[in-house]
């Protein structure tokens, strides 16, 4: 962008540092020389999720509790970009296999996000899986419960217009597939 604004980190300290929750505070300069003397930072591996659609137009959807809103909803199939992946690519294809044990299909990026660019500092890439398969059980986590559900498109377009995937960068890719498919 031509006319990008930027900051400059004068200070920076770790406050919380654990796997799941990283906590940095730092000292600012904005480009306009205002200073901000804690400005708190969530640091975050980037996420991928995926929206798969089988080969008879079924949406695979997962459903699990999450304990920050205490709610079980519909989402995207989806998780953390470990070190070992070469990609973010790569990483959904074995999130989608782990978690619901369905593969192989046609792959394409959708959507890079932010879930929260004023205090996280990690991206999330949604990736279209159509055409996927089941190939396996699944092979979850030791803290994951995870059940899986082939949804059709009236289904899917009645959970998002009752609010029923709150995720919101779950919804967001699921709506512009929709309208980018002129399926709403």
């Amino acid at each position: 962008m031509p006319n990008e604004k930027k900051g400059m980190v004068l200070e920076s300290a770790y406050l919380f540092n654990k796997p799941w929750l990283t906590v940095r505070k730092d000292k600012i300069r904005l480009a306009n020389g205002i200073i901000i003397p804690d400005y708190y930072v969530l640091e975050y591996p980037n996420w991928v999720n995926i929206l798969a659609i089988t080969k008879d137009k079924k949406f695979l959807m997962i459903r699990q509790y999450r304990h920050g809103s205490q709610t079980t909803n519909y989402e995207l199939c989806g998780g953390c970009v470990d070190e070992e992946d070469s990609s973010p690519l790569e990483a959904a294809k074995r999130e989608l296999l782990e978690e619901t044990g369905f593969g192989n299909g046609v792959w394409r990026p959708n959507l890079k996000l932010s879930a929260n660019p004023s205090t996280s500092n990690n991206w999330t890439y949604n990736f279209i899986a159509e055409d996927v398969e089941p190939l396996r059980p699944q092979h979850l986590d030791g803290g994951e419960d995870i059940s899986v559900h082939l949804l059709d498109l009236k289904t899917v377009i009645n959970l998002l217009k009752n609010n029923e995937i709150i995720q919101s960068i779950h919804a967001c890719a699921l709506w512009k597939y929709l309208a980018e498919n002129h399926l709403i």
